[in-house]
């Protein structure tokens, strides 16, 4: 929680609220919040939330919802992550949704075809959509509403259609050539031939038509009905190996989310495939810092953030993989002994350009995120992906969605722990957080492939170490190295230019972007306070999106 300004005069306080460093104000609420990065999916969460749907409930909806309004990142063709903390049993619990590569695909028929590397597009990208399973799963165990009642704002709005929004058209518009390369997909996402434009209405009856069938037959209709034949079909005109097995016999995993301790908080991560453990590493590195002392944007925290992000990523790329095929050294990695160990090879003074993965000891995209709390106190942080726009590219017929190209993560190394194989699922980007703070619950994410680590670090950072609130720390500018190794560095304009020149001057080279870049992701954020019953909600603008608090229903 933000500092309270407890000893402060009445002048203070009326200076703190005239010069804050934020945009917007929280939402607050006794009710839900439903946030994510556009206001339609939003307020359909809120409206599951009004009659009567609990936090898993309108999750799913808002989900749902995005897959309508946000094609190009994320619908039931991708897969799926969540965290969820159950408040009647006190309980963190976490999901894995993420599919896995068919069991007739493997290294050596990508070889036998010509490829040298995992391919990023196309059929031979795409593993089994874990999405929908992810949804039945989380329904059957937590859910108050059937899914019809679930799924009804999403079918309105792929049936009557939506003004696009302005960031959301201009990624559209960009992966216009790339829509063009399969005919079903011109056909969806282009219509009259190009993407639409900011404000332009986009209906897609075809969606609509598949939410229909999941909310009449459920996850069958995905896995083993109708919309399974249309995806085998579009695999097989493709020249794919997907089986009709592949998808009946997929299921999602309950996980015990990871944590570590981060000043007076508890911070939680999803287990691998997810780079989740990366972000606990770096705060391990970073409690060995007085992050709080360097003070918000200062050249010394920066130094810091990027240099344990170095260090974590470089132990993350060499150990992040399915763990059903590999051990993972988790134990090891998230110890505050090897923390110590390694925040020695940090240069207080210099950056670094290469990091290596540390010495163990010897032993036998694209992506939406949303969060939602309900009015009792049940919260979802959940993270949801086509992997790149519109992922493989490859719509199936009739379907109204593409299908996810997470198999491109996938290295054609035999020898890496990440190495293609069938029924193998490969590592993810993608990450829902979660912390805890007394009486405090957050939950949040930030998008954006390899950035999401280090953002979540500097969200968690920004409410720990210098006070803010949760809109606050995720309108606060932000860095992000989507490099492993260089000095190389992506920052946003208003990082002070004196904290820029100082940064320089250490061996960081600063890639300036804009104000509010989407190179550094773009998040949303839900928390509660349980000694007060208050829900508060904040959304990035580095995307089109909003928390909604659940309305009135007289």
């Amino acid at each position: 929680m933000p500092r309270r300004l407890s000893t402060a005069s009445a002048t203070d306080y009326v200076r703190t609220a005239i010069n804050r460093r934020q945009g917007r104000s929280m939402v607050m609420a006794a009710g839900g919040i439903a946030a994510s990065e556009h206001p339609l999916a939003s307020q359909a969460g809120a409206s599951v939330l009004a009659h009567g749907g609990n936090a898993v409930d309108a999750a799913i909806a808002v989900n749902a919802a995005m897959g309508v309004v946000a094609p190009m990142m994320n619908g039931i063709g991708g897969d799926l992550f969540a965290i969820v903390h159950d408040v009647a049993s006190g309980n963190i619990h976490g999901i894995n949704a993420s599919g896995y590569a068919p069991e007739g695909l493997s290294i050596s028929h990508l070889m036998a075809q010509g490829a040298v590397s995992m391919p990023q597009t196309g059929i031979n990208a795409v593993t089994v959509p874990g999405a929908v399973a992810g949804w039945a799963k989380l329904s059957a165990r937590y859910g108050r509403l059937s899914l019809d009642a679930v799924l009804a704002p999403a079918i309105a709005l792929a049936e009557g259609g939506f003004p696009v929004p302005e960031i959301t058209a201009l990624e559209w518009q960009g992966s216009e050539g790339f829509l063009q390369q399969d005919a079903e997909a011109a056909r969806v996402y282009l219509p009259g031939g190009t993407a639409p434009e900011a404000g332009q209405l986009f209906r897609n009856p075809d969606l609509a038509a598949s939410y229909r069938a999941l909310a009449a037959h459920g996850r069958d209709a995905f896995y083993k009905g109708e919309l399974a034949e249309r995806i085998l079909e579009c695999s097989a005109r493709h020249g794919g190996t997907l089986s009709a097995e592949d998808l009946a016999e997929y299921e999602p995993q309950w996980v015990t989310p990871l944590s570590t301790t981060y000043r007076d908080w508890t911070v939680y991560e999803l287990p691998p495939n997810g780079q989740g453990f990366a972000a606990l590493m770096m705060l391990n590195l970073l409690e060995r810092e007085p992050m709080g002392s360097y003070g918000h944007n200062s050249p010394e925290a920066f130094h810091a953030l990027i240099e344990a992000k170095k260090l974590a990523y470089a132990d993350m790329a060499r150990y992040l993989c399915d763990p059903d095929f590999h051990r993972i050294p988790l134990d090891v990695l998230l110890a505050k002994s090897y923390a110590r160990d390694r925040a020695s090879e940090i240069d207080p003074k210099r950056a670094s350009a290469v990091a290596e993965p540390g010495r163990l000891p010897t032993r036998g995209g694209d992506t939406t995120y949303l969060s939602v709390v309900d009015r009792d106190g049940n919260m979802v942080s959940l993270i949801q992906s086509n992997f790149a726009n519109f992922g493989s590219g490859l719509v199936p017929r009739g379907a109204g969605f593409a299908l996810q190209s997470r198999g491109g993560l996938f290295t054609l190394d035999a020898t890496h722990p990440n190495a293609l194989a069938p029924r193998k699922r490969p590592l993810h980007t993608i990450i829902p957080g979660f912390m805890v703070g007394g009486d405090v619950k957050v939950a949040f994410g930030i998008m954006g492939g390899w950035n999401q680590s280090q953002a979540h670090v500097q969200f968690i950072s920004n409410v720990v170490d210098h006070g803010m609130n949760i809109q606050a720390a995720l309108e606060a500018a932000r860095f992000t190295k989507l490099t492993f190794n260089g000095c190389d560095v992506t920052m946003e304009s208003r990082v002070p230019v004196r904290v820029r020149r100082q940064l320089a001057a250490m061996g960081h080279e600063i890639d300036l972007q804009g104000a509010f870049s989407s190179l550094v992701g773009g998040g949303q954020s839900v928390m509660r306070n349980y000694a007060t019953g208050v829900n508060y909600g904040a959304s990035d603008p580095r995307k089109d999106g909003a928390a909604i608090p659940e309305p009135f229903v007289l």
